[in-house]
């Protein structure tokens, strides 16, 4: 029965972003500008990592994909809240979890589409990588794309304008972007600055998707790496879940 829900809500969803073929593709806009502008200025620069400076920047583009638009996936409840969808839905019988996790999957499926065209552009670009680091960083994606889109839900179950849910979103991903080494590695900073960034979760996962990207697979990294992100998860879709549940989603 719980398959079946999610199922359902999942196909729904998935629909409604299918027929929304430019937000597809305007999800990886701001990445893919990062990619063209950003990403020549780095050529030949030292970086203090193994391979290319894409090898470098495009794991982090990957993951501000993911955390940014996964961040922002709330937005969609608080409409359907004004719309009246969601007090439709809480006199269904579908399970409250497959509610959170029919959208949140539907979100994953999206990024990771998101993901595949920003990385053909990058191999345009000059990208080289190995197709198993490749789509480790697709799975890392994936996990972190389910963790924000969950608490971002949950986080707009509480609140009840945009006008609230934006600046609070933004509170938090401008920090985590700027102390995770999305863009450049941390190390390349004052040391103070490098451990500042070890209490960000996201440090981790670049990290470990940058490892990937040069072939590197058993590395410390990669560990700390699959050990944050499926921690994060289970985490975050635990607490996606009580709120709705609460709620009454």
């Amino acid at each position: 029965m719980l398959l079946h829900d999610i199922a359902l809500v999942y196909g729904r969803y998935l629909r409604q972003s299918l027929r929304s073929r430019f937000a597809l593709l305007f999800g990886v806009l701001m990445p893919l500008l990062y990619l063209v502008f950003f990403g020549p200025l780095l050529t030949d620069l030292p970086l203090g990592g193994q391979g290319s400076s894409w090898q470098v920047l495009v794991p982090g583009l990957l993951l501000q994909l993911g955390l940014f638009g996964a961040s922002f996936a709330g937005f969609s409840i608080i409409l359907e809240k004004g719309q009246g969808v969601v007090e439709r839905m809480r006199v269904t019988p579908v399970s409250r979890l497959a509610l959170l996790l029919g959208r949140v999957l539907r979100d994953a499926t999206v990024f990771a589409f998101q993901a595949v065209l920003l990385v053909l552009a990058a191999v345009a670009m000059g990208l080289r990588a190995p197709l198993p680091g490749v789509l480790i960083g697709f799975a890392f994606v994936a996990l972190l794309s389910l963790s924000l889109a969950s608490l971002s839900y949950a986080l707009a179950m509480r609140l009840s304008t945009p006008q609230t849910f934006g600046p609070a979103i933004n509170a938090l991903t401008m920090p985590s972007m700027l102390l995770s080494g999305l863009m450049l590695p941390m190390t390349l900073g004052p040391a103070w600055l490098d451990v500042l960034s070890h209490l960000m979760p996201f440090r981790y996962l670049v990290d470990a998707v940058r490892d990937a990207y040069v072939g590197s697979y058993a590395t410390a990294h990669m560990l700390y790496g699959v050990l944050v992100a499926v921690g994060f998860t289970a985490l975050s879709v635990t607490v996606g879940t009580r709120v709705f549940r609460t709620a009454g989603a």
